[in-house]
């Protein structure tokens, strides 16, 4: 793909989502680190309604250590997963008391170090908490990515990644990512993307496959 190319799918998506940004709620590192965790595999308006009242108990790593497991784990109980989450939050709130003074660290390799933290996570908290470039490939990213033609479709999530940091000029890294998400969340949706009022219909495979039959029932009705 051209940069020519790149370039366009870049400034259509700009232009459809020109405020896309960050949607889980947060108020400091802190809260964004624990937000992103608890998102896994877990819609972000279920998170905001979840650390609404989470956040309002727990405002420090000592807090969510004050407390027996199961209490936390009741606190979260909406979300996916939750056991596991709950302890990744322990665990993690433990080592930034141990390590960092109870402080969320800004350095990447270190963020992947905390309990639950992967490599997604810390991408997320260094660009919005620390205004450090980076692209976060969530599934939207990696699915728009790869429907695109951004990305081989045999991509794994960390080629993808790649492929959009070497494409995308790293100033717009961090709004990329969240357009590609506003992109894939709102209107190139997993299941029932809105193909026939993209304006990108023409660099999308996966739009022409879907559009085809519809375009074969017409001719045929109209027969």
């Amino acid at each position: 793909m051209t940069q020519k190319a790149v370039r366009h799918i870049l400034d259509t998506i700009g232009e459809l989502f020109p405020d896309a940004h960050c949607e889980l709620h947060h108020s400091n590192p802190f809260e964004l680190t624990i937000a992103v965790l608890l998102s896994a595999q877990c819609t972000d308006e279920t998170v905001n309604k979840v650390t609404k009242d989470l956040f309002q108990k727990y405002t420090k790593p000592e807090d969510y250590l004050a407390v027996s497991p199961e209490e936390l784990e009741q606190d979260i109980r909406r979300i996916g997963l939750f056991r596991n989450k709950a302890s990744h939050i322990r665990k993690l709130c433990q080592m930034l008391l141990d390590k960092y003074d109870g402080q969320i660290p800004e350095k990447h390799e270190q963020l992947v170090e905390l309990p639950g933290v992967g490599r997604k996570t810390a991408n997320v908290v260094v660009s919005n908490a620390f205004g450090v470039p980076a692209i976060a490939v969530d599934t939207h990213v990696e699915r728009v990515s790869k429907r695109l033609g951004l990305a081989a479709e045999e991509d794994s999530v960390l080629e993808v990644e790649k492929k959009l940091m070497k494409k995308v000029p790293r100033e717009e890294w961090t709004q990329t990512h969240h357009r590609l998400i506003f992109f894939g969340r709102y209107h190139c949706k997993a299941q029932n993307p809105n193909c026939e009022l993209c304006p990108l219909l023409d660099r999308c495979r996966e739009g022409k496959k879907r559009m085809k039959p519809k375009t074969t029932r017409k001719t045929i009705t109209n027969q």
